[in-house]
C-alpha cells in the first residue's frame, strides 16, 4: 500500500499524533528538511525508523521538541546551551549534549550524547504539541540518497514503507540543520554545517567554534550528517563547472541560470545566485537531475568565501560526490 498524503487539517494533525503516540511513523515538514518521526522514547518505534530507511545502527537520531524546558527532560543542558537555545530555538540548530537515561540507546547508538533540536516549521511544532511527546525524526528517504524536501519527494522514496505523510508544502531551508556539540562548552564543535554559520555562532558565544573532520562508514557517529558518502544521487556526481559544452550524456547543473545555455541536461538553482535560493533548490533540482538518466551530473560549487550558508552548500555537495 502506498503511503498516503494528508493535508494539514486540524483533524489530520490529531489523527497523526496519536499515531505517533501509539509508536507509528509519520513524515513530517520541518524548514530544513522533511523528518522520518517517531516517539523518541519508544525504542521500538525508533527501532522502525531503522528499518524503514534502511538505516545502520551507528548513525544516530536526532530528537525534536517543542522548547527548552522539554529539552531539558532529555538532556543535561550547561548555562552556554540553554544560551544557545534561547537564542536559535525554533530553528535550524541541533545541540548534542549528555543524555538522560530516559533516552533509549538506539537513539545515540549507544553512545553518551544526544542531539536535540525545536523545529521552526509551524507543522512540526503543532504536532509536537499535539502528540505531548519527543519525536526522533532523521531525514524522510531511504538510508544515504538525496533528503526529500517536499512530500512528493518522501512518497518517491518511502511510499511503500511508511503509511503516512504530512503535507507541509516545500522546505524553506532547504539543508540540514547545523550540528553543535557543546558537551565542552568553551570548546563547541561543528559536527555538520548549516544555516547557522560558525562565524554566526562564534560572534554569539565569544569562542572559537571548530569544525569536526568527516567519519568513515564503520564508525560509530556522535551525530548524523557526519557520513563521508551521504545524500547521494544514483547517478555519479561530480564537482565541475559544467560550463562550456556540455556533453548531451551528462547532465549540467549551475549555481544560477546560464546565459545562452539551454536543453534538457541543463538545470540550475538559482535564478538570481542568492544563497538561500540555492540552498532551497539544491535537493530539488539533485533528484531532478538524477532521474533524467544522463551518465553523469556534474554540478558547480560555491566559492569558499561566498559566506553565508556556502559551508554547508560545499559540504552537502562534497559528501554526495564522495565514491563509493
Amino acid at each position: 500500500m502506498k503511503a498516503r498524503i494528508h493535508p494539514p487539517t486540524p483533524a489530520n494533525l490529531r489523527r497523526l499524533a496519536a499515531v505517533l503516540r501509539r509508536g507509528g511513523l509519520v513524515a513530517i515538514p520541518t524548514e530544513t528538511v522533511y523528518g522520518l518521526a517517531a516517539h523518541a522514547l519508544d525504542e521500538r518505534a525508533c527501532r522502525a525508523i531503522f528499518r524503514a530507511k534502511g538505516r545502520p545502527a551507528h548513525d544516530p537520531l536526532i530528537v525534536h521538541v517543542l522548547n527548552l524546558a522539554h529539552a531539558e527532560q532529555l538532556a543535561e543542558f550547561n548555562p552556554a546551551a540553554r544560551k544557545l537555545a534561547r537564542r536559535f530555538w525554533p530553528g535550524p540548530l541541533t545541540l548534542v549534549l549528555p543524555k538522560k537515561t530516559c533516552v533509549p540507546a538506539i537513539v545515540t547508538s549507544g553512545g553518551g550524547t544526544v542531539a536535540l533540536r525545536a523545529p521552526a516549521h509551524p507543522l512540526a511544532r503543532r504536532l509536537l504539541k499535539l502528540a505531548g511527546i519527543p519525536l526522533a525524526a532523521p531525514s524522510a528517504n531511504l538510508f544515504g540518497y538525496i533528503s526529500p524536501t517536499s512530500a512528493a519527494h518522501v512518497a518517491d522514496g518511502l511510499g511503500r514503507r511508511i503509511k503516512h505523510v504530512l503535507d507541509g508544502g516545500a522546505c524553506a531551508v532547504g539543508v540540514e540543520s547545523t550540528v553543535l556539540d557543546v558537551t565542552h562548552p568553551e570548546k563547541p564543535r561543528i559536527l555538520r554545517p548549516g544555516a547557522i554559520t560558525a562565524a554566526t555562532l562564534e560572534k554569539f558565544l565569544g569562542v572559537a567554534v571548530r569544525p569536526v573532520r568527516r567519519r568513515n562508514s564503520g564508525q560509530a557517529m556522535p551525530a548524523p550528517g557526519m557520513l563521508e558518502r551521504h545524500y547521494s544521487p544514483r547517478t555519479l556526481l561530480r564537482i565541475r563547472h559544467p560550463g562550456g559544452r556540455l556533453p548531451p550524456d551528462v547532465a549540467g547543473i549551475f549555481l544560477r541560470q546560464p546565459a545562452g545555455a539551454a536543453g534538457p541536461n541543463v538545470y540550475w538553482l538559482s535564478d538570481h545566485g542568492t544563497l538561500e535560493e540555492i540552498a532551497r533548490n539544491l535537493y530539488r533540482v539533485l533528484r531532478r537531475a538524477d532521474q533524467s538518466r544522463h551518465r553523469e551530473i556534474w554540478i558547480e560549487a560555491l566559492p569558499a568565501d561566498a559566506g553565508g550558508i556556502t559551508a554547508a552548500i560545499n559540504d552537502r555537495l562534497k559528501r554526495a560526490a564522495a565514491r563509493r
